[in-house]
């Protein structure tokens, strides 16, 4: 696993984008940092860049650096053990075009031990979005990639290509009045 956290880690410190497991479901990422690679992802996976894309970081601080203090009930949710993405109401230090128009952004602390890694060693949280043209379905196997996704990546973490992933996150949204939304179970 290490040969493919440093190998994704240099692509990543390049501005590449990288196809990879994640928590869920096969993500095409880049550093959520760095608005010229998070365009190539727009334009590999078809997508309008007015929707915005999702980021994973390795930890609590990581979040808290991007959203600032949160309270314990958010904590809570965002440490869930389940795969759990929230949409928080304001964000700082992400790609310009990776958040939406009124500044959200939605973020997940991965649980995956492969991209824990990614992102300690990386440094800096990186996208995720579903490895696929948009409108298409999610490929949940690595043999489901359509080959426009396989070929428009720079590097590919040919890690774990036999397993089954599961399905996307549960989303939630935190409202302008501090209510939870979930947006998807």
């Amino acid at each position: 696993m290490e040969t493919f956290v440093g190998a994704a880690c240099s692509a990543l410190q390049k501005g590449e984008t990288l196809l990879y497991p994640t928590d869920t479901i096969w993500g095409i990422g880049c550093d959520a940092t760095n608005s010229e690679a998070v365009e190539k992802i727009y334009k590999l996976k078809q997508r309008a860049d007015n929707k915005a894309l999702i980021c994973l970081v390795a930890d609590l601080a990581m979040l808290e650096q991007l959203t600032g203090p949160l309270d314990e009930k958010i904590k809570g949710i965002a440490l869930n053990k389940k795969p759990t993405t929230v949409i928080y109401p304001k964000v700082n230090g992400l790609a310009s075009n990776l958040t939406a128009a009124n500044g959200s952004a939605g973020i997940r602390i991965v649980q995956d031990a492969f991209c824990k890694q990614l992102i300690e060693g990386f440094g800096e949280p990186i996208v995720s979005t579903s490895a696929n043209v948009s409108g298409n379905n999610s490929p949940k196997e690595y043999n489901e990639i359509d080959q426009l996704i396989l070929d428009g990546v720079d590097y590919i973490v040919a890690l774990r290509t036999n397993e089954i992933r599961t399905n996307p996150s549960t989303l939630i949204s935190i409202e302008a009045n501090g209510a939870l939304k979930t947006l998807r179970a």
